[in-house]
Order: C-alpha cells, then sequence, then structure tokens
C-alpha cells in the first residue's frame, strides 16, 4: 500500500481552479519532486495532502502515517528571542541528546543555543529539517527546500535527504523550482500545471514534449547533471502509476 494516494484531488481559491482531478501516489522510501511554473498549484497540492487546504476528490492515508513537514515560508518575528532548541520543542518536547544527535546528523551541531533569527538560510533549512525528522516520519513533505540557497547549498541538501533516505527509509516528497539539481536528486517527477502533465523517472520527464513546452529547451545546462542516451520509445498512452521506469503522460 502507498503510504498516500489521491484521487480526482481538485483544489479551489474563491472561483478559481488551482488543481483538476490530480492522482498522485508515494510509496515507501521514493523521493518524488513535483516542478511547476509560478501558479501551477505546487504548494496548494501538498497543502491539500496535509489537509491544511479545502479540497475535494479522496485522499488515503497508510494507518498510523507520521508526516514530517518543511513549509516554505516559516512567519517567525525576528525580535522574539527564540534559541533554537526551544523550537526543536515546538510543539512537542525532545531530549537534549535526541536534538543534539539530529543536529549532527544534518550538519549543524552545537546550535542549540543560537537564535533562530540569526541563523543563515542554509542553517535555518536545516534546522527546519531537523524539526520534521525528530517527529520520526514514514513521509517527509518539503515545499522549496532550498529556496534562497546557492547551487552548493542546495546540492548539499539534496545530498543529505538522499543521506536520510538511505539511513531511515523515509519517503521524500518535495516541491522544488532548482531544475538542475531536481533531475538528478529525484526518483520521480511530477509535471504540474493544475493537472499533471507528465510523470515519470527524470530522464523521461526531460524529454516529454509536455515538459519542455513548459521549460523550453533552453535550460542553459540546467539538466546537465542527468544524461541520458535516449535510445527507446516510451509508451505515453499507458497509465503505470507504479512502473516508474516509463512515464504517465496526460493532456
Amino acid at each position: 500500500m502507498s503510504l498516500i494516494k489521491a484521487e480526482g484531488l481538485s483544489v479551489r481559491h474563491g472561483a478559481q481552479l488551482v488543481l483538476d482531478q490530480v492522482n498522485i501516489s508515494i510509496d515507501r522510501g521514493e523521493i518524488v519532486t513535483i516542478v511547476g511554473p509560478n501558479g501551477s498549484g505546487k504548494t496548494s497540492l501538498l497543502r491539500a495532502l496535509l489537509g491544511l487546504t479545502p479540497s475535494t476528490g479522496a485522499i488515503q492515508k497508510k494507518s498510523g502515517l507520521v508526516i514530517g513537514y518543511v513549509p516554505q515560508k516559516l512567519a517567525l518575528d525576528p525580535t522574539l528571542p527564540l534559541p533554537v532548541r526551544s523550537f526543536l520543542n515546538l510543539p512537542k518536547p525532545h531530549t537534549p541528546a535526541q536534538i543534539d544527535t539530529m543536529l549532527k546528523r544534518v550538519g549543524v551541531p552545537g546550535i542549540e543555543a543560537k537564535q533562530v533569527a540569526e541563523l543563515s538560510g542554509g542553517q535555518l533549512q536545516r534546522v527546519l529539517l531537523v524539526r520534521a525528522l525528530l517527529t520520526v516520519p514514514d513521509l517527509l513533505i518539503l515545499d522549496e527546500p532550498t529556496q534562497g540557497l546557492d547551487q552548493m547549498g542546495e546540492a548539499g541538501f539534496y545530498r543529505l535527504l538522499e543521506d536520510v533516505r538511505r539511513e531511515s527509509g523515509v519517503a521524500v516528497l518535495m516541491v522544488s523550482h532548482d531544475l538542475h539539481v531536481v533531475m538528478s536528486a529525484s526518483d520521480r517527477v511530477i509535471c504540474l500545471n493544475g493537472h499533471i502533465c507528465c510523470e515519470g523517472k527524470p530522464h523521461v520527464v526531460q524529454n516529454a514534449p509536455e515538459y519542455r513546452a513548459l521549460f523550453g529547451h533552453g535550460t542553459q545546462g540546467a539538466l546537465a547533471l542527468y544524461q541520458h542516451a535516449h535510445d527507446h520509445d516510451h509508451d505515453c498512452g499507458h497509465d503505470h502509476s507504479h512502473d516508474h521506469d516509463e512515464g504517465k503522460h496526460a493532456g
């Protein structure tokens, strides 16, 4: 059984149809990345899966599913004194040893006493990841987790996610605009523009006409990290939501 599965998921913001009949499922241990232009419904999809945005359609979750969530933005008053230790103990307290171990695991040891408002962008993203991992999740949901980081910081964060997945078996569902790393960091890519345009292994999506229509051919080396010799055909009409060796395309 999938960790989480949605069928016919639709979201409206007032009169605007933001998501139309989206089908998506996430299996244990896979890294799935959602890409799409601004306004394509990426954040709305995550929030609908989390139950934070009203939606229609069916959402099924594995019994006892624990989700760790890293939002796109953190609304904190910068004048409010908030040490990292206190932030990580919200809403549920953890032992100092648990916090220390997890901070070391993600590469920011010894910052428990530092103020959250004083953290660099990279440190904050890792602290947010620590907060999500302390819940011991089955599924991590991340909304543009590398926003504001430079290319080295982005690549380092994605390597960290791969390490966490390998060590714990956690599945990862994330929204990203970082096309230059997403193709090498994902098991499966979903191209979204109000509906799922195409879906599959990174090389399948990279070569899909629906993807090209949205992002064009001139990615300025953005896809250079994922090279693929395209010497075979893909059956774009066959629906195989779990056959990740091929792509699934919808008009």
